[in-house]
């Protein structure tokens, strides 16, 4: 992670972890066929479908923010699309497009720097990313440097354990775990192993 986003936030360094994190879950949506789309996923009450509609959701909250200044609540939102993976990805160039521009931010009553903004937003975007490799069963992990650089942000955006309702509890990662997987239990996934 850029050594300015540590000890300032820089606004550039936020954008390019968003970029990369978006990247990430990008690949992970590659493989979905319309088949897979009832599978379960690591978030134990969703399927597929669900989660590529809450991802979608947070990727338009994103945009929003960041070319507006402003988020808006979930009411004033469009409906469930017809194929959300596309969805998705248009929806993922829009901020990629829009990411540079990073700003102040209005969510609900609180005011939010935007670098913190694609901090949030990039722990959301790979870990549900995660999520979609786990479902289509391609297993892929959360590139080591990217989720490094994520672990080093969840202190700075994340409420202190338990992250509930965000994601679930911690959980315990093995001895050994690899970066990815660190991040994963961090957010209440079980690593697969």
């Amino acid at each position: 992670m850029c050594e300015r986003m540590r000890a300032t936030q820089d606004a550039e360094c936020g954008a390019r972890l968003l970029d990369r994190a978006i990247g990430f879950a990008l690949t992970a949506v590659q493989g979905i066929a319309p088949h897979m789309r009832a599978r379960r996923t690591p978030c134990a009450a969703w399927d597929l479908d669900m989660l590529l509609l809450h991802l979608g959701e947070s990727l338009a909250a994103l945009h929003e923010g960041m070319t507006t200044g402003h988020v808006a609540t979930a009411a004033g939102r469009e409906g469930p699309p017809d194929d959300p993976v596309s969805a998705l990805r248009v929806r993922a160039v829009r901020v990629l497009r829009a990411s540079a521009a990073l700003k102040t931010v209005t969510v609900g009553n609180r005011r939010l720097a935007g670098e913190a903004l694609a901090g949030a937003g990039a722990i959301e975007v790979a870990v549900h990313g995660w999520d979609i490799a786990q479902a289509t069963g391609e297993r892929r992990p959360v590139p080591p440097l990217l989720a490094d650089d994520l672990l080093a942000v969840c202190p700075l955006v994340l409420p202190d354990p338990p992250h509930r309702p965000l994601f679930a509890d911690p959980v315990e990662p093995p001895p050994d775990a690899a970066p990815g997987d660190r991040l994963v239990a961090l957010l209440g996934r079980r690593p697969l192993r």
